[in-house]
Parts: structure tokens; C-alpha cells; sequence
């Protein structure tokens, strides 16, 4: 069973914390941490791309000029690809690229991202979050405190302070326990999770 130190806002270590092994400590899987990002990044596209094809483009019912006898090469509307002004060729049209996972692959994909942070040294709990005040520069303080840069931090829902102070910092993301997901597990280089997160995820995702 793994254990990290719980941290207060000053960097300053305060306890020990036993992370349970459903979750922070299975054999990590890199065929279902890459098949979860992919899925991710994939329904991100909105999928709304779209360019006329020869049918759609306007004008060019018209022949431009007769079959034979002109000396040019035959032409039969304006609007061909090969025209300026002409319809595209295999033209892209909106479509759904949106990937399905089943839930036990997202949630083994899950696992393996938190047990990598923890293999890595770089999963850093909390004892609390709680910001006096509404403040980009305080949670700037923390971060230094804590000695991390680009940083998921991930909270019960009752951090608001600590949520608006962070959302000017650009390398700075926060999250609900129930809306992490993988992609911003391994995006960022650090895991920074409050113990009351923790527990909460030991109880949903182990």
C-alpha cells in the first residue's frame, strides 16, 4: 500500500497518508491509458468542418465551350475540381468522431494514470484548500510553497476560493473528483489532490 505525505499550503509536511491499492497501486495498463486519450482528444472535435463538392458549388451548368475543334482540352462545366472557383475533390463534411469506451477500460485507464503519478513522485496530497480570499497571487504562493509547475489540482467541490484564484493561471487547471479524467492526469506534470478528494475517490474509483 503506498503511502505520500499530506502537505499543508506552506509546504511544510504535517502526516502520512495510506493510499488504497484499487487505486494507486495496480500494474499500470498503456493500452488503456492510450485508448482513454484518444478517446478523449477525439470528443473534443466538434466535427462541423464542411467544403462544397463539385455538386454543391454554384454555377457551371453551362458547357464552357464545344467538345472539339477549339484546339483546348474538353471541358464540360466551369466548377470542376480543376477550375478556380471549382468544387473540391473528396470535400470534408460534418461527421461524429466521437469514440466509445467501455467503463471498465476508463476506469483500469483511470488507475494507471494514478499509479504512474504516484510511481513518479509527482502525486502531492493536500490537507485542505481553503483560500481566505479570492486571490490569483495566493494560489501562486502555493504552488511555489508546494514546488510545482504545471499542476492538476483536485478538489471537493466546496473550494471556490481556491477554484476562481486559479483560473487566470495558464498552467494551472483544477478539477472535481468526478470530472477528472486521463488526458489531464498525464497532461499535467503534477497530481495535486486535497485529502478529502482523496477519500472521495477511494470511495467512487477503487
Amino acid at each position: 500500500m503506498p503511502s505520500v505525505p499530506i502537505k499543508n499550503l506552506q509546504g511544510q509536511t504535517v502526516g502520512n497518508m495510506e493510499l488504497d491499492d484499487a487505486l494507486f497501486g495496480i500494474e499500470v495498463n498503456e493500452h488503456a491509458v492510450h485508448a482513454a486519450v484518444k478517446q478523449y482528444l477525439a470528443n473534443q472535435r466538434q466535427g462541423t468542418k464542411s467544403t462544397k463538392t463539385r455538386a454543391e458549388v454554384r454555377g457551371g451548368g453551362r458547357k464552357p465551350w464545344r467538345q472539339k475543334g477549339t484546339g483546348r482540352a474538353r471541358q464540360g462545366t466551369i466548377r470542376a475540381p480543376q477550375w478556380v472557383g471549382g468544387g473540391v475533390v473528396f470535400a470534408p463534411k460534418p461527421r461524429d468522431f466521437s469514440i466509445r469506451l467501455n467503463k471498465k477500460q476508463k476506469r483500469l485507464a483511470l488507475k494507471s494514470a494514478l499509479t504512474d503519478k504516484v510511481n513518479q513522485g509527482k502525486l502531492v496530497v493536500l490537507e485542505h484548500m481553503d483560500l481566505p480570499e479570492i486571490k490569483t497571487k495566493a494560489m501562486i504562493d502555493v504552488c511555489e510553497k508546494l514546488e510545482v509547475g504545471k499542476a492538476l489540482f483536485v478538489m471537493t467541490g466546496s473550494n471556490t476560493n481556491a477554484i476562481l484564484s486559479a483560473r487566470n493561471i495558464p498552467h494551472i487547471k483544477t478539477a472535481a473528483v468526478n470530472t477528472i479524467n486521463v488526458y489531464d492526469i498525464l497532461n499535467h506534470d503534477n497530481f495535486v489532490v486535497t485529502k478529502e478528494a482523496v477519500e472521495k475517490m477511494q470511495e467512487v474509483y477503487a
